[in-house]
């Protein structure tokens, strides 16, 4: 039998790769699948906010105010009802969204990507590189994160870019533990010392070698830090140490709405109800990513 006959045609292998891809993967798990629709349910909601919206999230009516949803006796004009000042909480949700998720993905990546430096150089090199690094991160470690990022908001004062910068710096060493004892793994592999007797530069086996080696678990992590960093968003912003009163957000509404939950509830519940569909989908994907890509799950 020669060897042609037995190899694959190349549509049956295009068909292998994409039974094995990731994404095809997340979705196969039912809840990968339930975590992939909630995400992109979110996505969706913030991108389209300014077309889907049917208000101005901001445009207060005093005659409207603390009007219930429809499902609870309210009107199709205001479908989940309006806050004190009259402002439709639909609106007010989906720009929430906006801020909520753009807070959350972009501190998880400046955090990942702090992070990774940090643990692969402390990871790789020996002597005093290592210690001075992970002194560092076990100073961080030792500080309760929560205090920390309450005392510097507070003393920074309220703003996006101040509580992206306060949360990445806050997660930052959750980043470089793992990497760190990876990178300590990765770098007795037959494969690096093979690139270091090839004569290839430190840095070339970093990037090339250690690196790729490293990026599932820094993929999972940063996935499930979204989450975090959005609960982190909303806590702060609920103590008004986040974002500035005059931006929806769902911290603010929860906020808003604690003074009212005898007499409109839903002010709190709705963006408590987003918040938590956030993060469980997050959480549900996150998850469903760790499993398809870990090969010893597999076994």
């Amino acid at each position: 039998m020669t060897s042609t006959s037995v190899q694959a045609p190349p549509s049956s292998k295009r068909a292998g790769w994409l039974m094995a891809s990731p994404l095809r993967g997340i979705i196969g798990r039912s809840s990968g699948a339930i975590g992939v629709a909630i995400l992109l349910l979110m996505i969706l909601m913030a991108a389209l906010a300014p077309w889907l919206a049917p208000h101005d999230p901001n445009a207060q009516s005093l005659l409207s105010r603390l009007k219930p949803p429809v499902f609870v006796g309210g009107t199709w004009k205001y479908v989940l009802g309006t806050d004190h000042l009259g402002r439709d909480l639909l609106s007010r949700l989906m720009y929430g969204a906006r801020i909520s998720l753009f807070i959350g993905f972009t501190t998880a990546l400046i955090a990942g990507l702090i992070g990774t430096v940090v643990g692969i150089v402390a990871g790789f090199y020996d002597g005093w590189i290592r210690s001075v690094l992970m002194r560092i991160v076990d100073v961080f470690l030792a500080i309760p994160y929560i205090l920390f990022a309450v005392a510097v908001v507070g003393a920074l004062g309220a703003g996006i870019t101040n509580l992206i910068l306060v949360l990445a710096c806050t997660r930052w060493v959750q980043f470089a533990r793992i990497v760190y004892g990876q990178t300590l793994s990765v770098r007795e592999k037959e494969y690096v010392e093979a690139a270091r007797v090839r004569g290839n530069s430190q840095w070339r086996i970093l990037v090339a070698h250690v690196l790729p080696n490293v990026s599932t678990p820094i993929i999972v992590v940063m996935t499930l830090e979204v989450a975090f960093m959005i609960i982190m968003e909303s806590a702060l912003t609920f103590l008004g140490l986040g974002v500035s009163p005059s931006t929806p957000t769902w911290g603010w509404m929860l906020a808003e709405g604690k003074d009212y939950m005898s007499i409109a509830w839903w002010l709190s519940v709705v963006p408590g109800i987003a918040i938590v569909a956030t993060v469980l989908g997050i959480n549900l994907f996150g998850d469903a990513l760790r499993d398809t890509l870990d090969p010893r799950l597999k076994l």
